[in-house]
């Protein structure tokens, strides 16, 4: 696969939690820049082997001045990856709030960000493509008001919005981002819908997590109502970590399969060694899990598709595990009008 693809050929599109985030800013900056690192050249290799024509990742540390995206990029282009465009505005993870957001009585720490992280663009996500990402039409929702999306379910206690009306009245929706970004593919714009969910956990009995993690999913369905602006009817695929599994999870499943249901998107059930898992949480007792999704828009034809889950005899399989707890997912698909 070259960059000077014909506009009749499949797109490969790659969604993947990287985990590339470390305990404070500029130290991925620096693992990425010395080419020493493990992990970094684990997902490098991973990439390099998947080899896709859009890019959207999950976790990793975001910085103003795009100096850790550029360094990605620089390291995938000497990997033989040249994904020249990026797509990266700041997360909400680490922004501050002045406030107590999670109930506990105290102020200023990495709970009580607008997501969670204990410096700004911890654990952020980042857009990298062969083709060119048309900037000036992308929507960045990151910073709508939770209690602005229509149907916002927030938590309360005895009747009171908890922790209180204070916080809820800041409390942006996206614990990461929300993004439709459309890009210049050889066959015509593609519009890529990412984002990154909230865990349905790490709460008291108020859900103030479960309660976020459903509706930063149910967004999707708000966005492509129309209700928030201009939406894409076709050419367009939604993708990222929902943090959710329809099947087994503490979260309200309800959300994630009910946008499995959408009829404007393909329910694709990618597959690895482990079935449709998406992540191994052993070290967490919760093992193999289904939280990541690549759902393409009715209209596009699906080639393939996977998650990168090598078996165990496979010389990739340390790899991916070195890389990330998580495994990337892939599709590659066709425009309409491009066969």
């Amino acid at each position: 696969m070259t960059a000077a693809k014909a506009s009749s050929d499949p797109l490969r599109i790659v969604t993947y939690n990287a985990e590339l985030t470390r305990d404070g800013p500029g130290l991925l900056l620096r693992d990425i820049r010395s080419g020493r690192d493990a992990q970094v050249n684990a997902v490098i290799a991973l990439l390099k082997h998947l080899r896709p024509d859009i890019l959207a990742l999950q976790n990793v540390d975001h910085d103003a001045g795009f100096a850790t995206a550029r360094a990605l990029q620089t390291a995938l282009r000497k990997a033989g990856l040249p994904l020249v465009h990026l797509f990266a505005p700041a997360p909400n993870t680490g922004v501050p709030t002045g406030l107590d957001m999670n109930g506990d009585g105290r102020r200023g720490r990495a709970d009580d960000a607008q997501g969670f992280g204990l410096f700004r663009g911890e654990g952020g996500m980042l857009l990298l493509s062969r083709f060119p990402v048309q900037t000036a039409r992308a929507q960045d929702f990151s910073g709508l008001l939770w209690r602005d999306l229509p149907g916002a379910r927030m938590p309360r206690v005895d009747g009171a919005p908890f922790p209180s009306a204070q916080a809820q009245a800041v409390q942006r929706l996206s614990s990461v981002g929300h993004w439709a970004v459309p890009v210049q593919t050889p066959g015509g714009p593609l519009w890529v819908l990412a984002f990154h969910a909230t865990p349905p956990v790490f709460d008291g009995p108020e859900d103030r997590n479960g309660l976020r993690n459903a509706d930063e999913i149910r967004f999707w369905h708000v966005y492509l109502d129309g209700v928030l602006g201009p939406a894409p009817a076709h050419r367009f695929i939604l993708l990222g970590d929902a943090n959710l599994d329809p099947a087994r999870s503490e979260g309200r499943r309800a959300a994630i399969r009910a946008l499995l249901d959408d009829p404007r998107l393909r329910a694709l059930a990618p597959e690895g060694a482990q079935g449709t898992a998406t992540v191994d949480w052993s070290d967490i007792g919760l093992g193999a899990m289904r939280v990541s999704y690549v759902l393409p828009s009715a209209d596009l034809r699906v080639i393939d598709s996977g998650v990168f889950w090598p078996a165990p005899d496979d010389p990739m399989a340390q790899t991916a595990a070195r890389a990330s707890r998580h495994r990337a997912l892939w599709a590659d698909i066709q425009l309409p009008g491009t066969n």
